[in-house]
């Protein structure tokens, strides 16, 4: 394996524990044992585990039923709902190419996702939301439909809404206040400025903030972190994806949870156990465990 295939070391631990409020295991290599293992090795004793497809979500669920340190999140990511409805010829996703579903497709798919977030080890509803980086116009519709049941799911079984927004920033805050969020509502991968933060904060929306806020060309995001309530902030992965700086590009895991803790303390100009320690109580707030 070549150096920028080859998993970071393991950081300094932190003192004061938290949580991996998004991540993919099912998408990194070895098995959720050594996942867990090598995080809790530098304080990262809790993961939220998000499904992106019905069969991702299932996998969620039984994964945080198995393990008492693992809690669900489940939904159709915004990709998916338009390659349910429209198909997916060129099998993009890790389900392969697909022919259209249509809107019955959708609903069926929808309907397992609600199953799901009735189940009591599943605390989130996500990731759902908007991305207009990979869906073009003739998917919006598919994609809106799908939040908006989301967040009817989220509000009726009580759980946390996880928020994909990808160049849909203005979408997704009207889609919001149209249906009425959930009591608890998470920007996963928060991808705004500081102007939007200050939207969030008075709506009461937490903001996860993951490696890539460590990047150089990420000055909007550090922008945004230090005018964030403290008490709205959460730290993620988003593994394997998002590898905070300076192992940019080389693959991702909650262990590398302390990298990203430590450069948002150092934003907000507070030591690293008084951010780890705000962390921990908000994930735990706003999965409401």
């Amino acid at each position: 394996m070549s150096a920028k295939d080859a998993p970071p070391p393991l950081p300094e631990p932190l003192l004061v524990e938290v949580a991996d409020s998004h991540t993919h295991l099912d998408m990194q290599s070895g098995t959720v044992e050594e996942a867990l293992t090598k995080a809790a090795a530098v304080g990262v004793t809790t993961v939220v585990q998000v499904g992106c497809d019905v069969k991702g979500s299932r996998w969620a669920a039984e994964t945080a039923e198995r393990y008492a340190n693992v809690h669900a999140a489940v939904a159709l990511h915004p990709n998916e709902a338009p390659r349910i409805v429209l198909g997916d010829p060129d099998g993009w996703s890790r389900q392969g190419a697909r022919d259209a579903g249509g809107d019955a497709a959708l609903d069926d798919a929808l309907a397992e996702i609600d199953r799901l977030a009735a189940l009591p080890h599943v605390l989130g509803v996500g990731e759902t939301g908007l991305d207009f980086f990979r869906t073009g116009p003739e998917g919006m519709a598919a994609q809106e439909r799908s939040f908006r049941a989301h967040i009817e799911i989220a509000k009726r079984h009580g759980k946390a809404l996880v928020i994909h927004d990808r160049e849909a920033h203005a979408d997704v805050l009207r889609v919001l206040d149209e249906e009425g969020a959930p009591e608890r509502t998470v920007f996963h991968c928060y991808s705004g400025d500081a102007a939007m933060a200050e939207i969030c904060a008075a709506k009461g929306y937490y903001m996860s903030f993951a490696g890539n806020m460590t990047f150089k060309n990420a000055q909007p995001l550090r922008d945004a972190l230090a005018v964030a309530p403290l008490d709205l902030v959460l730290v993620e992965t988003d593994a394997p994806f998002l590898t905070p700086a300076p192992f940019r590009g080389r693959p991702n895991a909650p262990y590398l949870i302390p990298v990203t803790v430590r450069a948002m303390a150092e934003v907000r100009g507070i030591d690293e156990n008084a951010m780890a320690e705000a962390l921990a109580v908000n994930t735990a707030r706003a999965f409401d465990y």
